[in-house]
């Protein structure tokens, strides 16, 4: 079993301000583990069933710092979801020095006070799906090491560097070097009539507010996702996360199709 204090202290974690002064955050799920042993990154602890711990490679356990048997009841204790699973590690934050201009060299995101932690780990996965290396968010948006956010990028976040920082200093940087800021609008043009570049910051906005009057200014050219067919009620527009992933598509798409530069 899993000691009262150690319980205590995996628990706390689930705190957003736990998880900044610890510098720790949870994940949960054999899959998930899983992956994370196998991206090589360094786990803090792994508490998990004595048989997921015997179904584990040496060079998996190597990345581990502490590995505590635990029951299920003690997973049921820790575990943010109703029906846990059959491991769960605290991982240490990455180190980072974030350079905007960096981030700028290949198309990004920007987020801006995106609040439910279930469209950013959606979003975060439609990034890693379609090719995008880099989310910037507002410094109000969800916590990327919400439990929930992590539990629904599926293992994306190993994929995608998702900082925080002033959006509207970002965005003058990106206007600053030349760059396009394509902005999710409702009064925007249809995505599918604009020629779309390989650079540039995908902006997006509140789930029910859009994007902040103060970042409007710095948007190039507004885009928007047409609608087929014309429901009376019940559907006005779509929600951010899937609206990110047609997006996040479609500038794909785009991509693919571009002529390979003559040599």
């Amino acid at each position: 079993m899993i000691s009262k204090n150690r319980i205590k202290q995996i628990l706390s974690l689930q705190n957003k301000k736990t998880r900044d002064e610890k510098r720790l955050y949870i994940i949960e799920g054999d899959k998930l583990v899983k992956e994370y042993l196998l991206s090589g990154l360094r786990f803090r602890l792994l508490a998990a069933r004595p048989e997921f711990i015997a179904s584990l490679l040496p060079e998996e356990k190597a990345f581990v710092d502490e590995i505590l048997p635990a029951s299920f009841d003690d997973l049921k204790r820790i575990s943010t979801l109703k029906t846990p699973h059959n491991a769960i590690g605290i991982i240490p934050f990455p180190t980072e020095v974030i350079d905007p201009k960096d981030i700028m060299k290949d198309l990004c995101v920007a987020l801006d006070f995106i609040q439910d932690p279930g469209n950013l780990g959606t979003i975060i996965r439609s990034a890693a799906w379609f090719g995008i290396r880099n989310i910037v968010c507002s410094e109000d948006c969800v916590d990327r090491f919400n439990p929930k956010v992590i539990q629904s990028s599926m293992g994306a976040i190993l994929h995608v560097n998702v900082h925080y920082l002033n959006l509207k200093e970002f965005l003058a940087i990106a206007r600053q070097n030349k760059l396009l800021v394509f902005g999710a609008m409702i009064n925007g043009e249809p995505i599918y009539d604009l020629k779309l570049d390989s650079k540039g910051v995908i902006l997006l906005g509140n789930e029910s507010k859009g994007i902040s009057v103060e970042l409007v200014p710095f948007i190039t050219q507004r885009i928007m996702i047409p609608r087929s067919g014309s429901p009376q009620y019940g559907i006005d527009s779509l929600n951010v996360s899937m609206a990110a992933s047609v997006i996040f598509s479609e500038f794909a798409r785009r991509r693919s199709r571009s002529p390979s530069p003559c040599r």
